[in-house]
């Protein structure tokens, strides 16, 4: 239900914003940007963008989301673990496979002539070779503050395509939910362990890591405290998950992100973890894994993600 309010409030403003021509100065001035360019800062430097290109590829699932919010469709996106929910570009011909979040097909890449390349931060090392093929600008992200980075991603959309105010509007509905989410985690005791399975071993995240949505923006308490914040996390096993004994244990399953063989619960259920107030609760919940893992960073999945959370607490 939040999520059906939140994409209305979206297309409101969307609607709101198409609709509002009483302010004659943004009128003029999106006639005069229109045939100009617009300068984009990014963490890999500055990139004179086109204002409203046509010709987009989107080589990052948050950027996606982003775009997909106020209507931009791409020519081209890599579909090798296309999360479900950007289903309809799946068999879309018009929008061209481009391989994977970590490995573009450049050649393809070349042929779409694209006017703008947004990446993500698994193509950075790509960014050079990119750039003398079309203006490319790169995803912000910050684990320390996830919040100003994706604000950062909206602002820069938003000077791209002129959608400021409708992005406002979405960041701020995202911002107010998540607030209402942190009100009721701070009247719990409950605290929380993330963990990242990959073929029977584990990983812990806290926070400051790419998993610290749930204590840092959402306020629900850490099990576990002074994990390594680096994006592999810590290193973990069984034997911890039992000692550090959270009352919730988020599981967040990579090989089914990836489309490997998806996680086996009785071995993620072992007699240690048995021992656990989550699983003895029932509070061991498995995260949509495409979701936390894939994207995790634009409007769509970070409002999916603080819903599952909030329908733990």
């Amino acid at each position: 239900m939040r999520k059906t309010i939140f994409l209305f409030a979206l297309a409101t403003a969307v609607a709101f914003t198409a609709c509002n021509g009483g302010n004659q100065e943004k009128d003029t001035n999106s006639s005069e940007q229109k045939a100009g360019t617009v300068t984009i800062e990014h963490s890999l430097g500055k990139t004179e963008v086109p204002v409203n290109p046509e010709r987009v590829i989107v080589l990052d699932f948050s950027a996606l989301e982003n775009l997909d919010a106020i209507g931009v469709k791409p020519v081209g996106i890599p579909k090798t673990g296309l999360p479900k929910y950007f289903a309809k570009y799946k068999d879309d011909e018009s929008v061209v496979d481009l391989g994977t979040l970590v490995e573009a097909n450049i050649e393809k890449v070349n042929e779409l002539q694209p006017q703008l390349i947004i990446i993500g931060g698994r193509l950075r090392e790509s960014y050079d070779q990119l750039s003398k093929i079309a203006p490319t600008i790169i995803t912000e992200w910050d684990t320390a503050d996830q919040f100003g980075a994706l604000q950062k991603n909206l602002d820069n959309l938003g000077l791209i395509f002129d959608k400021k105010e409708d992005f406002d509007a979405a960041f701020n509905a995202l911002k107010t939910k998540a607030d209402a989410v942190k009100e009721k985690s701070s009247k719990s005791d409950a605290k929380a362990l993330v963990v990242l399975h990959n073929k029977g071993r584990f990983s812990a995240y806290g926070s400051g890591s790419r998993f610290g949505l749930i204590h840092d923006i959402l306020g629900v308490q850490e099990a576990a405290k002074g994990l390594d914040t680096h994006l592999h996390g810590t290193k973990t096993s069984s034997e911890f998950i039992a000692e550090t004994n959270p009352d919730i244990l988020f599981v967040v399953d990579r090989s089914a992100a990836i489309g490997d063989t998806p996680l086996n619960k009785e071995e993620i259920e072992n007699k240690l973890i048995q021992r656990t107030n989550a699983f003895k609760n029932g509070k061991i919940i498995y995260l949509n894994s495409e979701t936390w893992y894939l994207s995790g960073s634009g409007l769509n999945s970070l409002n999916m993600m603080i819903d599952e959370v909030d329908n733990v607490l």
